[in-house]
């Protein structure tokens, strides 16, 4: 873990956030209102967050978890308790990659996520967004499977995808198996 405790004076400095969506309410008392218009609403258990921004947000990594697909501009409201944030860096190794293989998505993870696979390899922000990348160009297209040798192509996939999160090859030498 961390080792530090989250609260209303130290939320936003870099770290890393899922929070989940709530039904906006005006019953919200309104604490903080920052400068790109995002309010904030602090309790004892954590924070609501009022935004129509999500993702990168200053210096932090915030995810809204909805149900339906998130516009850009829409306002919507999350909620996350002070135990869900997590230290956030550019350089250090504290992300993993994650696949939903029912919905065909890739995301990313922090390593303090208590499902973190021990299997899954930590990477920083940029190795793990070129991975990521890589992986939606496996899951998405077949050009890159020209060329390889191969029965079943969602097998293949299954197994390009499975490498590129648990191991330190690059792409080249995973194919490289299949030629």
């Amino acid at each position: 873990m961390d080792g530090l405790n989250y609260n209303r004076n130290n939320f936003y400095k870099h770290t890393f956030c899922e929070f989940t969506e709530v039904a906006l309410t005006n019953k919200l008392e309104i604490h903080h209102k920052s400068k790109s218009g995002s309010q904030y609403s602090f309790t004892k258990e954590g924070v609501y967050r009022i935004s129509n921004h999500w993702g990168r947000a200053a210096n932090c990594r915030w995810r809204l978890i909805s149900n339906e697909k998130i516009k850009s501009q829409t306002e919507k409201c999350g909620f996350a308790k002070w135990t869900d944030f997590y230290s956030n860096s550019e350089t250090e190794k504290l992300f993993y990659i994650e696949v939903n293989w029912k919905l065909n998505k890739v995301t990313f993870q922090h390593r303090n996520n208590p499902s973190y696979p021990n299997s899954a390899i930590l990477r920083n922000a940029a190795a793990t967004a070129k991975i990521i990348q890589t992986i939606k160009e496996v899951l998405t297209t077949t050009k890159w499977a020209n060329h390889l040798i191969f029965d079943d192509l969602e097998a293949l996939r299954k197994d390009v995808v499975t490498v590129l999160i648990e191991k330190e090859e690059t792409f080249l030498q995973i194919k490289q198996r299949f030629i």
